[in-house]
């Protein structure tokens, strides 16, 4: 088994997982700056071109982090589940995860991709210069909603720490880094960031 690892929020987030998981796997780095994602060898492993990738002991390859880390989790069952124990939980967590990626993770990179990462990313992916504005707001404006939804929970879907935690963590670690800091007057997603952030698999 093999991990294909870059640089990026979307194999921090694997990493972090797999870490939270005890999911111990031989890593191989890929040049993500250079373009090594976007050309063979690696377009035979992953076609879309995009990491992180697993490539299992069969020969088959994961592709997608929600898919990758539900395969973690479904691997490694003497540790606690970071999806859920019940159907109850596995769909709080699986909504969770989706609204996070779609209106926070999605946006919020695609600003930085038609902005600051223009030079890297404008011969690699049809981007939009001109709607990375909006889309930092959109994203912006879900985290507020978000913050007044979280209130005292420890975490985003109630008292676990879930995948969708380690989702949304990633990436705003990330975004913090590239002009998109999170907004202090969300406190309660702040106190959750750094209870985050102080996790030893944050170092992943």
């Amino acid at each position: 088994m093999k991990f294909y690892n870059s640089g990026g929020p979307n194999p921090r987030m694997v990493r972090m997982f797999m870490a939270e998981k005890g999911f111990d796997v031989p890593k191989v780095e890929v040049d993500l700056r250079g373009g090594e994602n976007r050309r063979e060898p690696y377009l035979k492993i992953n076609p879309a071109g995009q990491c992180p990738a697993l490539e299992l002991d069969d020969g088959t390859v994961l592709a997608e982090i929600t898919a990758i880390c539900e395969y973690v989790d479904e691997k490694k069952k003497d540790t606690p589940s970071l999806i859920g124990n019940t159907p109850e939980e596995r769909a709080k967590t699986r909504m969770w995860t989706r609204r996070i990626d779609l209106n926070i993770a999605e946006p919020a990179a695609n600003g930085f991709r038609f902005a600051e990462g223009l030079k890297m990313f404008e011969n690699r992916v049809r981007c939009i210069p001109g709607a990375a504005g909006e889309l930092k707001a959109t994203a912006r404006d879900k985290l507020k909603w978000l913050d007044g939804l979280m209130g005292a929970k420890p975490f985003i879907a109630g008292d676990k720490l879930t995948m969708a935690d380690i989702l949304l963590f990633a990436f705003l670690d990330f975004m913090a880094n590239v002009g998109q800091p999170l907004d202090p007057g969300c406190k309660n997603l702040t106190a959750w960031f750094g209870r985050m952030k102080a996790r030893p698999s944050a170092a992943a």
